[in-house]
């Protein structure tokens, strides 16, 4: 039995050990915003945070996992209803599937953290998702927008 910390909650599972906490979070305890891309930590659909850090989710084993705290898009807003980045998200018109929105805004929330008003340069950098809409100009201007709501 594995005894995850995500969102705050304390989760149990009885998984092997190797098994990629991508799977644990969708098909054990249905947090389906995770997604599932590429399966091979390339595209960033499923990312999430591991004690504040953005981790390709696909990548990471659920015995890894243990001991860490979890963050899924489920649980980016905390105890609000939405993040200044789901806000700046929906102001900016990003999404156009959607599909990759989730692992996109965990990866921004992270580089939000570690520089509040990010350059061009520091969001190109941080930003190694996927888009196939190619929505890369709204997502920095996203960016920028909750930079400003601080």
């Amino acid at each position: 039995m594995q005894a995850l910390t995500i969102n705050g909650i304390e989760q149990e599972v009885d998984l092997a050990d190797d098994t990629p906490l991508l799977w644990v979070l969708r098909d054990e305890l249905d947090m389906t915003g995770t997604k599932f891309g590429c399966g091979v930590g390339l595209c960033g659909a499923c990312s999430v945070h591991v004690d504040g850090e953005v981790v390709r989710s696909c990548q990471l084993s659920v015995g890894d996992a243990v001991g860490s705290e979890i963050t899924t898009i489920e649980g980016l807003a905390g105890t609000s209803d939405q993040h200044r980045l789901q806000i700046a998200w929906i102001e900016k018109q990003v999404p156009q599937c959607g599909y990759c929105q989730s692992g996109m805004l965990m990866a921004a929330a992270a580089l939000l953290a570690e520089h509040p008003k990010p350059t061009d340069e520091q969001i190109d950098s941080a930003m190694t998702n996927i888009c196939r809409c190619g929505t890369y100009p709204r997502v920095r201007a996203a960016i920028h927008r909750a930079a400003e709501m601080g």
